[in-house]
Order: C-alpha cells, then sequence, then structure tokens
C-alpha cells in the first residue's frame, strides 16, 4: 500500500471513529444514536420512539426555538405517552386550530435551564425531597426522586416518569418521560 493510501486510510478510519465516539457518552434514545453536538431537534427527529413528538413540534412551529441556543431541558413524551392521552386527543391537538393548546401542553415540557439529573436531586435535596419545576409554559411540576429515578408530578396530580435522563444536546438536555404533562384545566 503506498503511503498516500495508508494516510488516507488512517484519516478516514480516525474520522470514523470520532463520529462513533460523539454519541457513546449518551444514552440510545428510540434506537437511535444521540450526539452531543446536536441540538435537541436534529436528534428528537432519529428517535423512533419520538415521532408523535417531533410532529407536534412542527405543529406548533417550535422548531426554530427548541433548535435555537438555548439552553433547555426537556421532559421529551414518547409516542406511548401520547397514546395514553384520550382517543382522537393527538390528532385534535395537531389539528391547526387548536396550535395554541397544542403550544401550552408543549412548553409545560420545557424548562429554560441545562438540569442534568445530578443537579435535579441536589435541588429535590435542598428543598427537602421536592422541588418546584417552573415551565416555559408556565406549568409548575413538582420533582421528587427515589434512587436513581426522578419522577415529576403535573398540576392536575398525575406521574409522570424519567425512563431515560441526562441525554446531552447541544443546547440542553433531554429527559426521556413517559407520559405527557398537562397543565392545571381552566
Amino acid at each position: 500500500m503506498t503511503r498516500t493510501r495508508i494516510l488516507a486510510a488512517t484519516g478516514a478510519l480516525a474520522f470514523t471513529a470520532t463520529v462513533a465516539l460523539a454519541g457513546m457518552d449518551n444514552p440510545m434514545v428510540g434506537g437511535a444514536p444521540m450526539y452531543a453536538d446536536k441540538n435537541i431537534i436534529e436528534n428528537a427527529v432519529n428517535s423512533a420512539d419520538h415521532e408523535t413528538l417531533v410532529a407536534a413540534v412542527k405543529a406548533a412551529g417550535l422548531v426554530e426555538t427548541l433548535s435555537g441556543e438555548g439552553p433547555f431541558t426537556v421532559f421529551a413524551p414518547t409516542d406511548d405517552a401520547f397514546g395514553m392521552l384520550r382517543d382522537g386527543a393527538v390528532e385534535a391537538l395537531l389539528e391547526p386550530e387548536a396550535k395554541k393548546q397544542l403550544t401550552q401542553i408543549l412548553t409545560c415540557h420545557v424548562v429554560g435551564a441545562d438540569a442534568m439529573a445530578n443537579a435535579i436531586k441536589g435541588m429535590i435535596d435542598d428543598d427537602g425531597g421536592m422541588h418546584i419545576v417552573p415551565t416555559l409554559g408556565g406549568c409548575e411540576l413538582q420533582a421528587t426522586y427515589s434512587g436513581d429515578k426522578i419522577m415529576l408530578e403535573d398540576e392536575r396530580g398525575r406521574t409522570i416518569n424519567v425512563t431515560i435522563a441526562d441525554v446531552k444536546q447541544s443546547n440542553g438536555v433531554i429527559h426521556v418521560v413517559d407520559r405527557v404533562i398537562l397543565p392545571p384545566k381552566p
């Protein structure tokens, strides 16, 4: 093999290793690697478990916001979480006339900070076992934890569990959750 071909092969191998390592410190989500150098939207679109969330973010016009600088903490409900809503709710929320309601629901999943699980646990400890988490949508979540498991309670008294924590993003962090956070009833 010529020196040029060896250098080219070595360079290609180093590039491949760098790309592979970029996502290694992050958990896989929805069968896809999550890269810390990509933003929330760039990673979310690759998760097979978050197709409904991505469709909802597009319908609400929040793609540009969640692609922005941040920092954001997003509690990202899975497709199964959306499936737990009453029949027809998701389809109704995706209609243009429901944009305001959809935007409020989605922004109740977003905090204007970069809050990793250990930071959340520290705030819970500092507050005596429960910490109020204000969201960009005006919701106040009650955060608690047991062992490594973080739980949120929405203003309807529903428990939301973080199932995958600390998915680092270039503009914040995603925590995958098992239920859709709902604002208080009007």
